[in-house]
């Protein structure tokens, strides 16, 4: 898919201003490679790492479930190269959102300089917050957490997931990677690099440490949460740049922040300090995947 911007000036070719004016093209050509390679029995092993998930167990179904099998998912080493797959993805993506719709809301509110980069950055935010949210929604309620709270501990270690899940954490884990080269795609200044940095950097370590841990449930709800806080915020403030009277939005966030921030710690003090606390294997287990010790119960709770 080749996604332009109009410039009057063509800089030199691999050259830094070249590379940011193209790298959405540049990508889709990446993308479109592994793409190509599932056509060919030659590279179509190999493409298919990248494309499609792996680590696929098929569980003959119990007479008490329907007669067809049923197909979960567990993690592992190829995992990285799906998520580098779709980390060029979310790349292309974040530009069409960008230049089809946040470039031309920019340019008919002729915000300044400051006001466009927030006004980009809630932009996107607010879009992957919401789909997270409603796609993340959608999983805990197909797969019964809302109702049944105590399947956050219950069955620990939770190493075989749904497709819808771990789909889910291998895009959630891609989108944050992208936002990395997305630091030099969009320019941001020196001084905004490091603040930015923690900032990808905490949301990878929690989510990737939910995904790792086997504490897919939990991070999976406390995931919507935040991410439905936090897109409430954006919202806010997307409306508040087009409108500085407007302010309902942050109060009304600024009530969720508190009862979200609450509630996660509500929710993890049940999981580690009643359910896991109370199972009866606490030993560490790489090999059947049990984290379930003190040092990691008493950490993720601090986390």
């Amino acid at each position: 898919m080749a996604i332009r911007k109009k410039t009057n000036k063509n800089p030199p070719v691999l050259s830094h201003e070249f590379i940011v004016q193209n790298h959405a093209d540049i990508v889709s050509c990446m993308a479109m490679i592994f793409l190509l390679g599932l056509m060919f029995e030659i590279t179509a092993k190999a493409a298919v790492i990248f494309v499609t998930l792996q680590y696929n167990v098929t569980i003959p179904a119990t007479e008490e479930q329907s007669a067809e099998t049923i197909s979960l998912y567990h993690y592992g080493i190829k995992d990285l190269a799906t998520i580098f797959f779709y980390m060029l993805v979310a790349i292309i993506i974040h530009a069409i959102i960008q230049e089809y719709v946040l470039d031309k809301i920019n340019r008919k509110m002729h915000f300044s300089k400051t006001k466009h980069s927030k006004f980009n950055e809630s932009g996107q935010l607010s879009a992957f917050y919401l789909f997270s949210c409603v796609w993340g929604t959608s999983i805990l309620v197909s797969e019964n957490y809302i109702s049944d709270p105590t399947s956050l501990w219950r069955d620990y270690p939770h190493t075989l997931i749904p497709f819808q899940m771990k789909f889910f954490y291998i895009l959630q884990l891609a989108y944050w990677f992208h936002a990395f080269p997305e630091l030099y795609f969009q320019k941001t200044k020196k001084e905004d690099i490091f603040r930015q940095i923690v900032y990808i950097g905490l949301y990878l370590f929690h989510i990737a440490g939910a995904y790792l841990l086997n504490l897919t449930h939990l991070g999976l709800v406390l995931l919507v949460l935040h991410y439905f806080v936090e897109f409430l915020f954006h919202i806010s403030r997307l409306f508040y740049f087009s409108d500085e009277k407007y302010q309902k939005g942050f109060s009304l966030w600024a009530v969720l922040f508190v009862l979200g921030r609450l509630l996660t710690l509500i929710l993890s003090v049940l999981t580690f300090g009643f359910g896991l606390a109370r199972a009866e294997d606490q030993q560490l287990n790489f090999s059947t995947g049990n984290f379930n010790i003190l040092a990691v119960r008493y950490s993720k709770i601090g986390s």
